[in-house]
């Protein structure tokens, strides 16, 4: 147990509370911001993270964390479906996405680029406390592409590939974000959502189905390796299950206690719940789902305008409202979100003193992570949302453009770490904790 990093993590845990209850202007603002606190805590304690699916499954042969994220999609999309249900849908603002060449090639950049980048959209904010150097590098380049890829979206010089969809369901979902919303495929009330729980259920299930058959095909291969982080996930897990099973007593005052209750790593099954919970409180809260790398994108332009680019020409270029860039940080709702993330992650590994930054990086590796960076922003733009906003969110809120989105992830993904093993960065590829070690 380290005393004086614990110490610091108890002090920023009340301050984060205190100082956000005081100061943000909002409830909701304070409410996201510890949201974002606990998905931090989760990822971290849970050494989950989304771009870890597809380089774990290559690079060690273990689809265990694809497997987990098919479990968390499908109770997120039950619990929504529920509070559909119970109020009228035009109150919520779902994700559903359009199906079109956007999505499609989106999919594949952001899949491509968080092989190099060694993280995603949410890890990138946790990986700034665990290896500043890499994702300091990253999220420059991910913010700077999430704006150049901004006008794609919006304006005169929008394309009709992002905008437009190839297929649409006539609701109001369907209708309004040009997209297919899953009840729509079965008609009206309680039944639709039923038929569409059914679907996502079928949909992991194939998923689930084709990752299992892979893992067993590397076992016999030889090629299985396994992944650290879930070795010590199952060694801890069978360990509490001896301690159960023999009675094994602790004081509650005591560093054995401490250590359970904040050192040892959930189990990912666990961290998932958790997630799950935190989508659940955020739906009623402010009636929509996560989101992470819009903001990036406003970022990067008011970071011009402090260093003297007139914001009406930033605000031009983005094909976006002056006011957005105007904003103070903590009054964008993403924004205190994400800021929450950082936070949570620095609490959890403060409490578990683990407290460490990345080494240097050669100007070859920098170079790759700036590249991975660059296209995970701008694939954000063509898939109109990250690993959050174009996966997992349009998953839970029963969009079909999530699960198609899913495909082209992992296809970017297993290109991304084919080419990096051809260029002998394998090692830099995120096998072994919440994104990267």
């Amino acid at each position: 147990m380290n005393k004086s990093q614990a110490t610091l993590g108890v002090i920023l845990a009340l301050a984060t509370i205190i100082l956000g209850s005081s100061l943000l202007i909002s409830d909701v603002l304070f409410a996201r911001l510890l949201i974002g606190v606990g998905f931090g805590y989760a990822l971290t304690r849970g050494l989950i993270g989304f771009a870890g699916s597809v380089s774990r499954a290559y690079g060690a042969g273990s689809t265990k964390l694809i497997q987990i994220l098919m479990f968390m999609f499908v109770i997120t999309a039950v619990i929504n479906a529920v509070f559909l249900m119970l109020e009228p849908v035009a109150k919520f603002d779902l994700w559903v996405n359009p199906i079109n060449l956007g999505l499609v090639l989106g999919g594949i950049m952001f899949g491509f680029g968080m092989t190099f980048a060694s993280c995603c959209a949410s890890g990138v904010l946790t990986d700034l406390v665990t290896d500043i150097p890499r994702a300091g590098i990253v999220l420059l380049f991910f913010c700077m592409g999430v704006y150049l890829g901004f006008p794609l979206q919006a304006g005169e010089n929008s394309l009709s590939m992002i905008t437009h969809s190839w297929v649409e369901t006539n609701s109001y979902y369907g209708q309004l974000y040009h997209g297919v919303y899953l009840p729509d495929l079965f008609g009206t009330g309680v039944m639709s959502y039923v038929g569409a729980i059914l679907l996502t259920c079928v949909f992991a299930g194939i998923v689930v189905y084709f990752a299992k058959r892979y893992e067993r095909k590397r076992i016999a291969q030889g090629t299985y390796t396994g992944v650290e982080s879930e070795k010590l996930q199952h060694k801890i897990m069978q360990q509490k299950h001896a301690e159960l099973g023999n009675l094994v007593p602790h004081k509650f005052l005591s560093v054995a206690t401490y250590q359970r209750l904040f050192v040892i790593p959930w189990s990912m099954k666990t961290a998932s719940i958790m997630i799950v919970i935190l989508f659940s409180i955020m739906l009623v809260v402010s009636k929509a789902g996560w989101g992470v790398s819009a903001p990036l994108g406003i970022w990067f332009g008011q970071v011009m305008v402090f260093f003297g680019v007139p914001i009406n020409d930033v605000a031009a270029f983005a094909s976006r409202p002056v006011a957005l860039f105007a904003t103070p940080f903590f009054e964008y709702p993403i924004s205190v979100q994400n800021f929450g993330i950082i936070v949570g992650t620095m609490i959890c590994v403060l409490l578990m003193g683990k407290v460490k930054y990345g080494s240097g990086y050669s100007a070859k590796q920098i170079g790759l992570f700036a590249m991975g960076g660059i296209f995970m922003g701008i694939g954000t733009r063509f898939a109109n949302g990250c690993n959050v906003g174009a996966l997992y969110t349009p998953i839970a809120n029963l969009s079909l453009s999530g699960w198609i989105f899913f495909v082209f992830l992992i296809a970017g993904g297993i290109f991304g770490n084919y080419l990096a093993a051809l260029i002998n960065t394998n090692a830099n590829i995120c096998v072994h904790g919440s994104c990267t070690t």
